[in-house]
Parts: C-alpha cells; structure tokens; sequence
C-alpha cells in the first residue's frame, strides 16, 4: 500500500546524492573520479576525445568535418554507437559550426533533435560532416550528418537550434 500524500516530499539534493551514492556501492561501483572529471570542461573534454582530425571551413557556408572511430567506450551494451555519444557529438559539432558562423558570441543549444537511420559498429571510423543551414540575428541552425567511411552510408543525422544570447544595454 503507497503510503498517505501527505508523507510523500521531495527529497534535497544532499539525500538523493547519498541515495545514489549507495546505488552505485550497492552495483559494486566504489571508485572515486579522477581528478580531472572534477573539472568544469571535463564534458568538452570526453567528448573531443571521441573526435579526430577536425577541418572547420569558413566560406559563406561554415562547415566543420571530422572522424569518430567508434570505440568500446562510446559504445553501448550491442557494440554500437551509443545514442548518447551521437547526441553529444552532434551537439559539439553543430556548436563549432554555429560558432564558425557567428563569431564568438555566447550561445545555447535551444533544441537538438536527431534520428537514428543505422548502426555504426565498434571498431568502424564515422565522418562527421556539420554546416549552417539558416544564420539570422539571434537564431543559428544547424546540420550534422553521421555517415560510415567506407560505404558513405548515411548513420544518423541530427538538427540543432543555437540562440545567440542579447547583448545587455545598460
């Protein structure tokens, strides 16, 4: 029997860390994080490392290539690309594209939807191709396209909305 409204809250954050600290023991996962996962860049990191050999082009068209080899890491548990590793990378390549485009003006990623057409296996090497599809004042949107490199075969591709953040008038 779920026990009466009035004896459900919310719990604080500090007792749903411990809760999840205690999952994880439970699992038998007891390491600590290096230090370097600490740091506050540490997502950017993770994730160009799954990238190499990056080529931004910035005619009136910026577009950014790049490989991902497809490794056990990124992997998920059928030794395919796992669909959070094509998000994040989508992600990071549409933001060299959109920052290709726009300058260095500080942006946020307002919407990434991406579908997923195939697998790309372990142990395979993917291109990464992104370009702009539509600059405006405050809007820029991207497209990335995940194809394998030995059949051209298209993977997965994804969509991405940057709003380019007001300049403040004091």
């Amino acid at each position: 029997m779920a026990p009466p409204l009035e004896e459900l809250r919310k719990p604080t954050p500090a007792e749903s860390g411990e809760w999840t600290l205690r999952f994880l023991q439970a699992l038998g996962v007891e390491a600590t994080l290096p230090a370097s996962a600490e740091r506050p860049d540490a997502y950017s990191a993770l994730v160009r490392a799954l990238l190499s050999s990056p080529t931004v082009c910035s005619s009136p068209t910026s577009r950014v290539s790049c490989t991902l080899f497809v490794s056990s890491s990124a992997t998920n548990a059928y030794n395919m690309l796992h669909g959070g590793a094509v998000a994040a990378v989508a992600e990071a390549v549409g933001m060299a594209c959109a920052r290709a485009a726009a300058g260095d003006k500080e942006m946020f990623l307002g919407e990434l939807s991406t579908a997923y057409l195939s697998a790309a296996r372990l142990d395979t090497e993917v291109e990464v191709e992104g370009q702009i599809l539509r600059k405006g004042r405050s809007v820029v949107v991207t497209t990335v396209e995940f194809r394998l490199k030995d059949s051209k075969k298209l993977c997965y591709t994804s969509r991405a909305t940057f709003y380019i953040m007001p300049v403040a008038s004091l």
